[in-house]
């Protein structure tokens, strides 16, 4: 499809005009231009983008109802095949499923996009059921011999390998309760059946393949990251990866996940330099060079340079709509590393910067975004006439964007990162007692644990890590501490082979606690964790470590 390689080639208003002229009577018009629209609301977070590419998304849906096979009786694709059989189908008309089954996909993806709370996805549920059903059914279709390819198959196959397998692996991400609720009524995620039909999808010679692309490169580089514990394949990222690369080597998006894929493999020097590159690439659309400000603002935290971590996050509070609460909240966090003697830059002062963050709270479509909540809890305590610093306020942050994964690639930034921690727990023991005096100590104990961990000391970051949770009582504010280290007490727990004792723990975390902050991302985490634990012991994949190794891991501490 030429408008989606105008679009990689950044020519996103070029791509649109061209397929604008014909959305109304195309139905793959239609789809690819709302699929357009789509991909730049997931890409900018713009509430606008996001509510434009939804009433898109359902106006292309309008167009491929009118392609559909009519039935007289209000019935699912289901029913007409059970009932007339797949023969009676035109071309166009199972074309015309695919498409449809896709618009619903992505409207329910765009909900979830507003709100990472998965039962707004659910609440969606007869579109996203629908969808599933179709999808389903389509995939059957494909693998039965009633099926007769077309001239367009290709472009058809494509579209059922990226509905399924986007299906496939969305579900297997969920946490259990929501996953138990969805089997409930019909649904069922493979993670490695999902993987495997997007790779298939991406090497098809269909305009969906680079759809396909993008999702796996998304997972890889994202999703796994966010939501998971960085179980994605940087390797499989990278050869998904290089044939676009070569095809638009100024691709900003394709820039801008080469960039990723550095950055994850520790490779901060390179991925500064491809976001640079990213954003010279092109200039039509300034929310693309927002995307790469943020990995650059993580890029300089990983590296402690606070005044051009601070410097991105200026630049996107000024420019940039997704939550100006959150980016205050960074400008402030950043301020609040400088050395006495620094420049503070345009007079800022973190104090006053802090208090400004709960009167910019948003909602999209009615609902708050996690991470802006999390700020706006954080940045109360500065609201008194004696405001209780906020110890490693960056480094916190850092830990629920799983910013440690990246760094504990690295050595030496690594013992960076804890020789700030170390600073700050000297600083809090010279402090005057406060209320906040037990959750700063344990924000600390946590994140140093995770340094320890990277470092190979992990009898260390053992005590770190149980250190929260055998202290809950200390905690008045900061709940999610105590999920998270049971969390990264069975990671390390699993790296030692001690499975049983992972389960036990991530199960504790996973039941008994609730209404913390962030806590949808913490279930997503606890269930990667659990489904890597479990799968580990079914397949008894991994052998318990020799005493020669425990001695090894031992003589290191």
């Amino acid at each position: 499809a030429p408008a989606l390689d105008y679009f990689i080639h950044n020519l996103l208003s070029f791509s649109l005009a061209t397929i604008n002229v014909m959305t109304k009577d195309s139905m793959y018009h239609a789809l690819t231009y709302a699929t357009i629209l789509e991909m730049q609301a997931m890409m900018t977070f713009d509430p606008q983008d996001i509510l434009h590419a939804g009433s898109t998304m359902k106006e292309a849906q309008a167009v491929c109802q009118r392609f559909r096979r009519k039935s007289t009786v209000a019935g699912s694709f289901s029913n007409l095949v059970h009932r007339q059989g797949v023969e009676q189908f035109t071309e166009e008309e199972i074309h015309a499923e695919v498409c449809y089954a896709e618009c619903l996909l992505q409207r329910a993806a765009l909900t979830f996009l507003q709100d990472e709370n998965m039962i707004s996805f659910i609440k969606g549920g007869i579109k996203v059921r629908n969808s599933y059903q179709t999808y389903k059914d389509l995939h059957n279709l494909v693998q039965s011999s009633a099926y007769i390819k077309g001239e367009n198959y290709s472009h058809f196959e494509g579209g059922v390998k990226l509905g399924v397998g986007a299906f496939n692996l969305t579900l297997s991400m969920l946490p259990t309760r929501i996953l138990r609720l969805l089997e409930f009524v019909g649904f069922s995620g493979n993670k490695e059946h999902g993987l495997r039909q997007l790779q298939e999808g991406a090497s098809t010679h269909s305009f969906r393949a680079v759809l396909c692309t993008m999702l796996l490169l998304c997972y890889h580089t994202f999703l796994s990251f966010v939501l998971g514990t960085g179980e994605g394949d940087v390797d499989d990222a990278e050869q998904l990866l290089q044939p676009f690369l070569k095809r638009y080597p100024k691709g900003a998006i394709f820039l801008f996940f080469a960039g990723r894929i550095a950055e994850i493999k520790g490779n901060i020097d390179e991925a500064i330099a491809r976001f640079e590159e990213c954003c010279e690439a092109q200039q039509h659309w300034k929310q693309f060079h927002h995307m790469c400000y943020w990995e650059l603002m993580w890029c300089f935290t990983y590296r402690r340079q606070w005044k051009m971590a601070y410097f991105y996050a200026d630049l996107l509070s000024k420019e940039n709509s997704w939550s100006k609460a959150t980016y205050i909240y960074m400008k402030a966090a950043y301020l609040s590393m400088f050395k006495e003697d620094d420049y503070k830059p345009f007079g800022d002062d973190e104090v006053e910067l802090f208090r400004k963050v709960p009167s910019l709270k948003q909602k999209i479509a009615g609902k708050s975004l996690p991470t802006e909540k999390y700020a706006i809890r954080k940045a109360r305590r500065y609201n008194s006439p004696n405001p209780v610093r906020l110890p490693v306020p960056p480094l916190e942050m850092m830990y629920i964007w799983n910013g440690y994964t990246v760094i504990g690639k690295h050595r030496d930034l690594t013992e960076g990162i804890l020789e700030s921690l170390n600073e700050a727990e000297k600083a809090l023991e010279k402090a005057p007692a406060s209320d906040y005096l037990g959750d700063d100590q344990c924000v600390i104990k946590l994140l140093k644990g995770l340094c320890l961990k990277h470092l190979g000391k992990v009898l260390e970051a053992e005590q770190y890590f149980s250190y929260v949770f055998m202290n809950e009582k200390k905690i008045k504010y900061d709940h999610y501490l105590i999920p998270n280290a049971m969390l990264e007490q069975a990671l390390l727990y699993m790296e030692q082979g001690r499975r049983e004792e992972a389960v036990k723990l991530l199960e504790t975390a996973k039941n008994n606690y609730k209404n913390y902050s962030m806590e949808s991302r913490t279930h997503f985490r606890i269930q990667a964790a659990l489904h890597k634990a479990k799968s580990s012991i079914e397949n008894g994949l991994q052998s318990s470590p020799s005493m020669s190794e425990f001695q090894r891991s031992k003589s290191t501490n």
